[in-house]
């Protein structure tokens, strides 16, 4: 797939509402994620390197990442960068780019989407956290659009409430997780929470389907989101990259 060509496409896909991220930028250095892709800031290189995914199948722990433990209202005030996190048996997957071996570690939920297509918003956005031996990390980020019953629905069937146990779900496939597109965009940036640290590889696919039911559910916890707000490119572009 052409995202390029695909992502006018993509815009009609999002809410017709307006979703507003929340939480400020607190680092001004120049290579900070998510960022707005437009079709100007993606350029072709035949010479980068594949995203080589090799994904089996894993049961999930979905647990609730606390972000306010000390606080006496923790449990029930949403802090902006909590989120429902599926944590990956490991060996169950991993991606290869350029000889570079990314171990699948957990994934993640955030709404709206952290990253926007086009000037805006999709519902969610899943990012799937991939670790190195040598410890760097790389984000596959995947938007979310209301549409069929997807495998997403099934990890976030019952969300772990903050101060409770997390939820046990049987074996997925986790090439599932992904849309049918084999198009990527890459570029580099950082992590979307505190610290934010810099040097992550991100990878954006084009858009999954999850229902409507699900996204509801999902945005009736974090009713005033859990995105942090899109970041300047400084120059930056998006490779696209094809997914084998």
């Amino acid at each position: 797939m052409n995202l390029r060509r695909s992502l006018p496409a993509l815009v009609p896909l999002v809410l017709t509402a307006t979703f507003f991220a929340v939480g400020t930028a607190e680092s001004g250095t120049p290579k900070q994620s998510p960022v707005n892709v437009t079709p100007g800031a993606i350029r072709f290189d035949p010479h980068a390197p594949k995203l080589d995914v090799d994904y089996g199948s894993s049961a999930l722990e979905l647990k609730y990442i606390r972000k306010d433990a000390d606080s006496a209202d923790g449990c029930t005030v949403r802090n902006h960068e909590e989120t429902e996190e599926a944590d990956v048996q490991p060996g169950a997957g991993h991606v290869t780019v350029a000889g570079t071996r990314y171990d699948l570690v957990q994934f993640h939920f955030h709404t709206p989407s952290e990253h926007k297509f086009g000037g805006r918003n999709t519902p969610l956005e899943m990012h799937l956290v991939h670790r190195s031996a040598e410890g760097k990390l790389l984000v596959v980020g995947v938007p979310l659009v209301v549409g069929s019953h997807s495998v997403v629905d099934d990890v976030l069937a019952k969300l772990a409430p903050e101060c409770g146990a997390a939820v046990e779900i049987e074996p997925i496939n986790l090439n599932r997780l992904l849309p049918p597109g084999h198009g990527t965009l890459h570029y580099t940036g950082s992590l979307t929470t505190a610290p934010f640290t810099e040097g992550v590889e991100w990878y954006l696919t084009s858009p999954q389907h999850v229902t409507a039911a699900t996204i509801a559910r999902f945005q009736g916890l974090f009713t005033a989101g859990n995105a942090r707000e899109t970041q300047p490119l400084n120059g930056r572009t998006l490779v696209e990259v094809p997914r084998i």
